[in-house]
C-alpha cells in the first residue's frame, strides 16, 4: 500500500517540474529565435525534453499507484520503472542528440548571433524556475531520505524512488547546463567567435546524455528485478521482528515491485508452540499485518527451522 501524503508530495514536485519546464523551454526558444545562439538553443532543445519527460513521469506516478488484483498480484508498481525509462530514453533522443548534432552543424556552418542581452535575461529567469523546481525536489529527497536513515544525496541516486531522481537529476542538468549556455554565449560575444557557443550546445548535449545513460540504467536495474540496499533491508527487518508474534527471522528475501515497494518472504519463528493448523492462520494473519506497513506491498511467511541462524538487522 502506498503512503498517501508521500504521494501527494512526489506528485507536488513533478508537476513544480512540468511548469518550470514549460515556462522555460517557451522563454528559451523565443530567446533562441531572435538571437541565434547555439547554446539557447541547445537549452530549448534540453528544456523541451525535460517537459515531455515530465508527462512521461505524471503517467508513472498514476500508473505505479493502481491497485493490485487477479493478474496482477503485486500491483502495478514497476510501471513507475518502465514509464520513467521512456523519459529517460526521451531525454536522451530529444536532448541530447539534438544539442550535439546542432552544435556540430554550428561548427561546421556557424550562424551569427545577435541580443545577446536578450539571451542573459532568459537564462537568468530560467535559473531561479529550474533552482525552484530543484530546491521542491531536494525537499522531497531530504524526506524520503530521513525515511531510511540515509543521506538525501544517497537516496535520490540509489533508492527505488525512480520519479524523484528523474526529476532531482533533470533539474541538476538544467542549472549545470544554464552555466554552460551562459559562458558559450559570453565567450562568443567578448571573441565574435561562434565557435565558443557551438562547443556550448555540444556541452550541453553531453551531459544530458551522460544524465540519461545513468537514469537508463537504473531504471533498467529495477525492471529486472533489483534487491534493495542495506537500508531498506534493516527497515524491513525490523518491521518483522518487531511484531509481537515473531521471535526471530533466519531467512528474508526482498525484491522491489515498485517505488519503496517490497515483495518480502521470510522464513520466521513464532512466539509460543500451537498446532499446526493454528500456525498457519496464524502466519496469514501476520502476513496481513505486515504488508499494513506502507513499504511491505507483499508478504509471504514460512517457518525456520530450530538449528537455522537469526539474521541480525541491527
Amino acid at each position: 500500500m502506498s503512503d498517501a501524503p508521500a504521494a501527494k508530495s512526489q506528485l507536488k514536485t513533478v508537476l513544480v517540474a512540468f511548469a518550470a519546464n514549460l515556462l522555460v523551454a517557451i522563454a528559451k526558444s523565443v530567446a533562441a529565435f531572435v538571437t541565434g545562439s547555439a547554446s539557447m538553443l541547445a537549452e530549448a532543445a534540453h528544456s523541451w525534453a525535460d517537459a515531455g519527460n515530465e508527462i512521461f513521469l505524471l503517467i508513472a506516478e498514476r500508473r505505479s499507484v493502481k491497485p493490485a488484483n487477479a493478474t496482477h498480484p503485486l500491483g502495478f508498481g514497476r510501471e513507475a520503472y518502465v514509464w520513467s525509462l521512456f523519459a529517460a530514453v526521451g531525454l536522451f533522443t530529444a536532448g541530447a542528440v539534438v544539442s550535439v548534432q546542432h552544435g556540430i552543424s554550428e561548427l561546421i556552418d556557424p550562424e551569427p548571433a545577435s541580443d545577446f542581452s536578450v539571451a542573459y535575461i532568459v537564462l537568468a529567469i530560467a535559473f531561479v524556475l529550474e533552482g525552484i523546481s530543484f530546491a521542491q525536489s531536494l525537499v522531497q529527497a531530504r524526506k524520503g531520505a530521513a525515511r531510511f536513515n540515509r543521506r538525501p544525496l544517497d537516496y535520490a541516486l540509489n533508492s527505488s524512488n525512480t520519479t524523484l531522481r528523474a526529476v532531482l537529476a533533470e533539474d541538476a542538468a538544467a542549472l549545470i547546463g544554464l552555466v554552460v549556455a551562459f559562458l558559450g554565449i559570453l565567450l562568443h560575444q567578448l571573441t565574435g567567435n561562434a565557435v565558443w557557443d557551438a562547443l556550448g550546445s555540444i556541452a550541453i548535449g553531453l551531459l544530458l546524455g551522460v544524465v540519461a545513460v545513468v537514469l537508463i540504467n537504473r531504471n533498467r536495474r529495477f525492471i529486472v528485478g533489483q534487491t534493495p540496499g542495506d537500508s531498506a533491508r534493516r527497515v524491513a527487518g525490523r518491521v518483522l521482528t518487531n511484531h509481537p508474534e515473531i521471535a526471530r527471522v533466519t531467512y528474508l528475501h526482498l525484491e522491489f515491485v515498485g517505488p519503496e515497494q517490497l515483495f518480502a518472504v521470510a522464513a520466521v519463528d513464532l512466539v509460543g508452540n500451537q498446532r499446526e493448523e493454528e500456525v498457519a492462520r496464524q502466519l496469514r494473519e501476520i502476513e496481513r499485518s505486515i504488508e499494513s506497513n506502507s513499504l511491505i506491498r507483499k508478504a509471504v511467511l514460512t517457518l525456520s527451522v530450530s538449528d537455522e541462524p537469526s539474521i541480525d538487522f541491527d
